[in-house]
Protein backbone atom coordinates (compact mmCIF):
# COMPACT_ATOMS: atom_id res chain seq x y z
CA UNK A 1 0.00 0.00 0.00
CA UNK A 2 2.75 2.68 0.70
CA UNK A 3 4.70 1.71 -2.51
CA UNK A 4 1.47 1.69 -4.92
CA UNK A 5 1.08 4.92 -2.58
CA UNK A 6 4.13 6.64 -3.58
CA UNK A 7 3.84 5.56 -7.32
CA UNK A 8 0.28 7.52 -7.63
CA UNK A 9 2.12 10.52 -5.96
CA UNK A 10 5.05 10.60 -8.16
CA UNK A 11 2.86 10.27 -11.10
CA UNK A 12 0.66 13.22 -10.14
CA UNK A 13 3.32 15.31 -10.03
CA UNK A 14 4.85 14.33 -13.01
CA UNK A 15 1.52 15.25 -14.68
CA UNK A 16 1.74 18.24 -13.14
CA UNK A 17 5.34 19.47 -13.73
CA UNK A 18 3.99 18.48 -17.40
CA UNK A 19 1.38 20.69 -17.44
CA UNK A 20 3.22 23.54 -16.39
CA UNK A 21 5.75 23.01 -19.25
CA UNK A 22 3.25 23.00 -21.44
CA UNK A 23 1.36 26.08 -20.72
CA UNK A 24 4.34 27.93 -20.15
CA UNK A 25 5.76 27.05 -23.48
CA UNK A 26 4.40 29.21 -26.63
CA UNK A 27 2.58 26.68 -29.88
CA UNK A 28 4.96 26.36 -32.28
CA UNK A 29 8.03 26.20 -30.34
CA UNK A 30 11.16 24.92 -32.62
CA UNK A 31 13.16 22.12 -31.73
CA UNK A 32 16.32 22.42 -30.17
CA UNK A 33 19.31 23.22 -31.84
CA UNK A 34 16.86 24.64 -35.15
CA UNK A 35 18.09 28.89 -35.51
CA UNK A 36 14.69 30.53 -36.87
CA UNK A 37 15.07 34.65 -37.88
CA UNK A 38 13.35 36.71 -34.77
CA UNK A 39 10.32 38.26 -36.18
CA UNK A 40 9.84 42.00 -35.88
CA UNK A 41 8.67 42.70 -32.62
CA UNK A 42 5.16 44.96 -32.25
CA UNK A 43 5.72 48.62 -31.19
CA UNK A 44 4.19 49.22 -27.34
CA UNK A 45 2.30 52.22 -27.22
CA UNK A 46 5.15 54.54 -26.67
CA UNK A 47 7.03 52.82 -29.64
CA UNK A 48 3.64 53.23 -31.98
CA UNK A 49 3.93 56.96 -31.09
CA UNK A 50 7.79 57.02 -32.25
CA UNK A 51 7.29 54.95 -35.19
CA UNK A 52 4.17 57.15 -36.63
CA UNK A 53 5.71 60.42 -35.78
CA UNK A 54 7.35 60.87 -39.49
CA UNK A 55 3.91 59.85 -41.73
CA UNK A 56 1.95 62.06 -39.37
CA UNK A 57 4.71 65.28 -39.12
CA UNK A 58 3.22 66.88 -42.77
CA UNK A 59 -0.03 67.35 -40.77
CA UNK A 60 0.69 68.71 -37.18
CA UNK A 61 -0.01 71.81 -35.95
CA UNK A 62 3.71 72.38 -35.76
CA UNK A 63 4.96 72.13 -39.14
CA UNK A 64 5.01 75.76 -41.03
CA UNK A 65 3.62 75.75 -44.30
CA UNK A 66 5.16 78.84 -47.21
CA UNK A 67 3.11 79.89 -49.24
CA UNK A 68 4.66 79.93 -52.72
CA UNK A 69 3.45 83.07 -53.31
CA UNK A 70 4.95 85.01 -50.60
CA UNK A 71 8.37 86.86 -51.48
CA UNK A 72 10.55 88.28 -49.23
CA UNK A 73 8.72 90.92 -48.88
CA UNK A 74 4.93 89.75 -47.99
CA UNK A 75 3.99 90.34 -51.51
CA UNK A 76 3.14 87.88 -54.25
CA UNK A 77 6.52 85.98 -55.72
CA UNK A 78 6.41 87.74 -59.18
CA UNK A 79 10.05 88.16 -61.34
CA UNK A 80 10.35 91.42 -63.10
CA UNK A 81 10.88 91.32 -66.92
CA UNK A 82 13.18 93.19 -68.03
CA UNK A 83 11.46 94.31 -71.14
CA UNK A 84 8.18 95.38 -68.97
CA UNK A 85 7.86 98.42 -66.29
CA UNK A 86 11.54 99.72 -66.17
CA UNK A 87 13.79 100.99 -68.83
CA UNK A 88 15.26 99.74 -71.52
CA UNK A 89 19.17 100.08 -72.43
CA UNK A 90 19.04 102.12 -75.94
CA UNK A 91 15.63 102.14 -75.76
CA UNK A 92 14.25 105.51 -77.43
CA UNK A 93 11.02 106.54 -76.67
CA UNK A 94 7.82 106.01 -73.94
CA UNK A 95 7.82 102.74 -72.18
CA UNK A 96 5.39 100.13 -72.87
CA UNK A 97 2.11 101.16 -71.88
CA UNK A 98 -0.02 98.79 -69.37
CA UNK A 99 -3.34 100.89 -68.93
CA UNK A 100 -6.06 101.82 -71.54
CA UNK A 101 -5.37 105.40 -70.53
CA UNK A 102 -1.43 104.90 -70.88
CA UNK A 103 -2.53 103.15 -74.33
CA UNK A 104 -4.11 106.21 -75.38
CA UNK A 105 -1.49 108.52 -74.88
CA UNK A 106 1.02 106.35 -76.14
CA UNK A 107 -1.38 106.74 -79.42
CA UNK A 108 -1.37 110.52 -79.19
CA UNK A 109 2.30 111.10 -78.77
CA UNK A 110 3.29 108.59 -81.52
CA UNK A 111 0.39 108.81 -84.39
CA UNK A 112 -0.41 112.80 -83.45
CA UNK A 113 2.29 114.87 -81.51
CA UNK A 114 5.85 113.33 -82.88
CA UNK A 115 4.19 113.54 -87.03
CA UNK A 116 3.20 116.58 -86.55
CA UNK A 117 6.31 117.97 -84.98
CA UNK A 118 8.26 115.80 -87.29
CA UNK A 119 6.26 118.15 -90.37
CA UNK A 120 6.49 121.32 -88.83
CA UNK A 121 9.98 120.89 -88.59
CA UNK A 122 11.18 119.33 -91.80
CA UNK A 123 8.82 122.14 -93.69
CA UNK A 124 10.68 125.10 -91.40
CA UNK A 125 13.68 123.66 -92.42
CA UNK A 126 13.52 123.49 -96.10
CA UNK A 127 11.67 127.03 -95.95
CA UNK A 128 14.96 127.99 -94.09
CA UNK A 129 17.10 126.49 -96.64
CA UNK A 130 15.02 128.03 -99.75
CA UNK A 131 15.04 131.31 -98.17
CA UNK A 132 19.24 130.83 -98.07
CA UNK A 133 19.33 129.68 -100.99
CA UNK A 134 16.71 131.49 -103.34
CA UNK A 135 17.32 135.24 -101.76
CA UNK A 136 21.15 134.95 -101.52
CA UNK A 137 22.97 138.01 -102.46
CA UNK A 138 24.85 136.60 -105.63
CA UNK A 139 21.57 135.39 -106.60
CA UNK A 140 19.41 138.98 -106.12
CA UNK A 141 22.41 141.62 -106.38
CA UNK A 142 19.30 144.55 -105.94
CA UNK A 143 17.05 143.49 -102.95
CA UNK A 144 12.90 143.63 -103.27
CA UNK A 145 11.40 145.93 -101.50
CA UNK A 146 8.40 144.17 -101.04
CA UNK A 147 7.20 144.45 -96.98
CA UNK A 148 4.06 142.65 -96.68
CA UNK A 149 2.29 139.86 -98.81
CA UNK A 150 -1.72 139.38 -97.66
CA UNK A 151 -1.55 135.84 -98.68
CA UNK A 152 1.35 134.69 -96.80
CA UNK A 153 -0.10 136.89 -93.31
CA UNK A 154 -3.17 134.69 -93.69
CA UNK A 155 -1.60 131.26 -94.21
CA UNK A 156 0.57 131.61 -91.28
CA UNK A 157 -1.77 132.97 -89.46
CA UNK A 158 -4.28 130.15 -90.22
CA UNK A 159 -2.21 127.09 -90.00
CA UNK A 160 -1.25 127.58 -86.26
CA UNK A 161 -4.46 127.73 -85.34
CA UNK A 162 -5.39 124.74 -87.60
CA UNK A 163 -2.96 122.70 -86.44
CA UNK A 164 -3.82 123.45 -82.82
CA UNK A 165 -7.42 122.42 -83.21
CA UNK A 166 -6.26 119.22 -84.70
CA UNK A 167 -4.01 118.64 -81.57
CA UNK A 168 -6.70 119.85 -78.61
CA UNK A 169 -9.34 117.29 -79.58
CA UNK A 170 -7.81 114.14 -78.41
CA UNK A 171 -5.83 116.22 -75.84
CA UNK A 172 -8.91 117.54 -74.56
CA UNK A 173 -9.96 113.55 -74.10
CA UNK A 174 -6.70 112.42 -73.13
CA UNK A 175 -7.02 114.55 -70.69
CA UNK A 176 -10.50 113.87 -69.11
CA UNK A 177 -9.65 109.93 -68.92
CA UNK A 178 -6.69 111.13 -66.70
CA UNK A 179 -9.08 112.47 -64.44
CA UNK A 180 -12.11 110.69 -64.33
CA UNK A 181 -13.54 109.95 -61.44
CA UNK A 182 -12.79 105.80 -60.42
CA UNK A 183 -16.19 103.78 -60.35
CA UNK A 184 -17.47 102.45 -56.85
CA UNK A 185 -15.90 98.92 -57.85
CA UNK A 186 -12.45 100.46 -57.43
CA UNK A 187 -9.53 99.41 -55.10
CA UNK A 188 -8.11 102.81 -53.35
CA UNK A 189 -4.20 102.86 -52.76
CA UNK A 190 -3.08 105.80 -50.60
CA UNK A 191 0.25 106.90 -51.28
CA UNK A 192 2.28 108.92 -48.97
CA UNK A 193 5.28 110.61 -49.12
CA UNK A 194 8.28 111.65 -46.70
CA UNK A 195 11.78 112.39 -46.45
CA UNK A 196 12.88 109.71 -48.40
CA UNK A 197 10.40 107.07 -48.79
CA UNK A 198 6.96 106.11 -49.44
CA UNK A 199 4.28 104.84 -47.34
CA UNK A 200 0.97 102.87 -48.30
CA UNK A 201 -2.02 102.53 -46.97
CA UNK A 202 -5.62 100.46 -48.05
CA UNK A 203 -8.63 102.27 -46.76
CA UNK A 204 -10.87 99.79 -48.62
CA UNK A 205 -9.41 96.62 -47.56
CA UNK A 206 -9.25 97.08 -43.37
CA UNK A 207 -6.32 99.82 -43.77
CA UNK A 208 -3.59 97.68 -44.61
CA UNK A 209 -0.10 99.58 -44.41
CA UNK A 210 3.27 99.11 -45.97
CA UNK A 211 6.57 101.34 -46.02
CA UNK A 212 8.68 100.83 -48.99
CA UNK A 213 12.10 101.92 -49.10
CA UNK A 214 14.93 101.20 -51.71
CA UNK A 215 16.95 98.35 -51.13
CA UNK A 216 20.49 98.77 -50.95
CA UNK A 217 22.94 96.88 -52.95
CA UNK A 218 25.33 94.04 -51.51
CA UNK A 219 27.62 95.16 -49.10
CA UNK A 220 26.27 98.41 -48.76
CA UNK A 221 22.86 97.26 -46.19
CA UNK A 222 23.26 97.56 -43.14
CA UNK A 223 23.49 94.66 -40.71
CA UNK A 224 20.53 92.35 -40.54
CA UNK A 225 19.00 93.85 -43.60
CA UNK A 226 18.76 92.00 -47.11
CA UNK A 227 20.37 93.34 -49.96
CA UNK A 228 19.01 93.93 -53.69
CA UNK A 229 18.96 90.66 -55.88
CA UNK A 230 17.66 90.36 -59.89
CA UNK A 231 14.05 89.04 -58.02
CA UNK A 232 13.93 92.25 -56.47
CA UNK A 233 14.40 94.15 -59.41
CA UNK A 234 17.10 96.58 -61.18
CA UNK A 235 19.37 99.18 -58.82
CA UNK A 236 17.78 102.16 -57.54
CA UNK A 237 14.49 100.86 -58.40
CA UNK A 238 13.83 97.66 -56.15
CA UNK A 239 11.88 98.47 -52.72
CA UNK A 240 12.28 96.29 -49.75
CA UNK A 241 8.09 95.98 -49.62
CA UNK A 242 5.92 96.69 -53.18
CA UNK A 243 2.52 97.60 -53.75
CA UNK A 244 0.33 94.96 -54.70
CA UNK A 245 -2.76 95.67 -56.83
CA UNK A 246 -5.02 93.79 -58.66
CA UNK A 247 -5.21 93.30 -62.65
CA UNK A 248 -8.39 94.39 -64.27
CA UNK A 249 -9.67 95.97 -61.23
CA UNK A 250 -9.87 100.00 -61.51
CA UNK A 251 -7.62 101.83 -58.90
CA UNK A 252 -7.93 104.90 -57.34
CA UNK A 253 -5.04 106.32 -56.34
CA UNK A 254 -4.77 109.02 -53.27
CA UNK A 255 -1.49 111.33 -53.04
CA UNK A 256 -0.38 113.20 -50.45
CA UNK A 257 2.81 114.14 -48.59
CA UNK A 258 3.80 114.27 -44.29
CA UNK A 259 6.68 117.25 -45.12
CA UNK A 260 7.27 118.24 -48.67
CA UNK A 261 5.85 118.38 -52.69
CA UNK A 262 6.88 114.37 -54.05
CA UNK A 263 5.32 113.03 -56.91
CA UNK A 264 4.37 109.42 -57.98
CA UNK A 265 4.98 108.55 -60.93
CA UNK A 266 4.91 105.05 -62.26
CA UNK A 267 5.31 105.57 -66.53
CA UNK A 268 3.97 102.30 -67.68
CA UNK A 269 0.72 103.64 -66.14
CA UNK A 270 0.92 107.21 -67.31
CA UNK A 271 0.48 108.26 -63.95
CA UNK A 272 2.48 111.18 -62.40
CA UNK A 273 0.55 112.75 -59.81
CA UNK A 274 2.06 115.14 -57.31
CA UNK A 275 1.77 114.22 -53.26
CA UNK A 276 1.13 118.22 -51.64
CA UNK A 277 1.34 118.73 -47.89
CA UNK A 278 -2.19 119.13 -46.61
CA UNK A 279 -3.59 118.27 -49.55
CA UNK A 280 -5.27 115.22 -51.46
CA UNK A 281 -4.95 114.15 -55.07
CA UNK A 282 -6.70 111.81 -57.19
CA UNK A 283 -6.47 109.83 -59.88
CA UNK A 284 -7.71 106.87 -61.66
CA UNK A 285 -6.00 103.65 -63.64
CA UNK A 286 -6.64 100.05 -64.45
CA UNK A 287 -3.70 97.72 -65.08
CA UNK A 288 -3.91 95.15 -67.94
CA UNK A 289 -1.50 92.82 -67.36
CA UNK A 290 0.28 90.93 -64.65
CA UNK A 291 3.68 92.22 -63.65
CA UNK A 292 6.51 93.52 -61.56
CA UNK A 293 6.29 97.68 -62.70
CA UNK A 294 8.97 100.24 -61.73
CA UNK A 295 8.80 103.95 -60.45
CA UNK A 296 10.47 106.68 -58.77
CA UNK A 297 9.46 110.63 -57.08
CA UNK A 298 9.67 113.29 -59.58
CA UNK A 299 9.51 115.88 -57.99
CA UNK A 300 12.97 117.62 -56.51
CA UNK A 301 12.23 116.55 -53.15
CA UNK A 302 15.59 117.08 -51.12
CA UNK A 303 18.92 115.47 -50.69
CA UNK A 304 17.69 111.94 -51.32
CA UNK A 305 15.31 112.43 -54.06
CA UNK A 306 16.70 110.30 -56.51
CA UNK A 307 16.02 107.24 -53.66
CA UNK A 308 12.70 107.42 -53.81
CA UNK A 309 11.84 104.06 -55.94
CA UNK A 310 8.13 102.64 -56.39
CA UNK A 311 7.39 98.75 -56.70
CA UNK A 312 4.44 97.40 -57.84
CA UNK A 313 3.23 93.96 -58.50
CA UNK A 314 0.05 93.33 -60.43
CA UNK A 315 -1.31 90.19 -59.92
CA UNK A 316 -5.09 88.30 -60.95
CA UNK A 317 -7.78 89.37 -58.24
CA UNK A 318 -8.01 86.16 -56.74
CA UNK A 319 -4.48 85.93 -55.34
CA UNK A 320 -5.23 90.04 -54.66
CA UNK A 321 -7.58 88.98 -52.42
CA UNK A 322 -5.59 86.47 -50.59
CA UNK A 323 -3.11 88.54 -50.36
CA UNK A 324 -5.17 90.98 -48.86
CA UNK A 325 -6.48 88.41 -46.34
CA UNK A 326 -2.54 87.23 -45.12
CA UNK A 327 -1.82 90.72 -44.32
CA UNK A 328 -5.03 90.68 -42.19
CA UNK A 329 -7.14 92.86 -44.30
CA UNK A 330 -10.34 92.98 -45.60
CA UNK A 331 -11.71 91.72 -49.39
CA UNK A 332 -13.69 94.95 -50.24
CA UNK A 333 -17.29 93.79 -51.31
CA UNK A 334 -17.03 90.24 -49.42
CA UNK A 335 -19.95 89.24 -47.33
CA UNK A 336 -19.40 89.49 -43.60
CA UNK A 337 -18.54 86.05 -42.05
CA UNK A 338 -21.18 85.28 -39.60
CA UNK A 339 -20.11 84.50 -35.94
CA UNK A 340 -20.15 81.02 -35.28
CA UNK A 341 -23.51 79.96 -32.72
CA UNK A 342 -22.74 79.48 -29.17
CA UNK A 343 -22.27 75.46 -28.53
CA UNK A 344 -25.62 74.41 -26.49
CA UNK A 345 -25.21 71.95 -23.71
CA UNK A 346 -25.21 68.34 -25.11
CA UNK A 347 -28.78 66.48 -23.86
CA UNK A 348 -28.46 63.53 -22.26
CA UNK A 349 -26.85 60.82 -24.36
CA UNK A 350 -25.43 63.32 -26.80
CA UNK A 351 -26.58 64.69 -30.14
CA UNK A 352 -25.86 63.31 -33.83
CA UNK A 353 -23.69 66.62 -33.92
CA UNK A 354 -21.24 65.74 -31.08
CA UNK A 355 -21.32 62.45 -32.33
CA UNK A 356 -19.94 63.66 -35.64
CA UNK A 357 -17.52 65.70 -34.22
CA UNK A 358 -15.92 63.34 -31.86
CA UNK A 359 -15.76 60.25 -33.79
CA UNK A 360 -13.37 58.51 -31.23
CA UNK A 361 -15.11 59.58 -28.29
CA UNK A 362 -18.16 57.78 -30.47
CA UNK A 363 -16.01 54.78 -30.73
CA UNK A 364 -15.00 54.64 -27.64
CA UNK A 365 -18.69 54.83 -25.93
CA UNK A 366 -19.50 51.96 -28.13
CA UNK A 367 -16.59 50.02 -27.04
CA UNK A 368 -17.88 49.94 -23.73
Amino acid sequence: MRKSGLKLFMLAAGLAVAGVGVAAEPAGTPPAGVTVAAPQQSATPADAGTLAAPAAAPATADTKTVDPLLALDGGPSVLPDASVGQPIDKHIGLQKQFTPTGERAAWMHDIILVPTITIISLFVLGLLLWVMFRYRRAANPVASKTSHNTMIEVIWTLAPVVILVFIAIPSIGLLQAQFKPAPDNAITLKAIGNQWYWSYEYPDNGGIELTANMLKEKGEQAAGDRFRTDADGPALLATDNRVVLPVGVPVRLITTSADVIHSWAMPAFWIKLDAIPGRINETSFTIEKPGVYFGQCSELCGARHGFMPITVVAVDKATFDKWVVAKGGTVKGAAPVAAPAPAEPAAAGGTASNIIDAPANAAASTDK
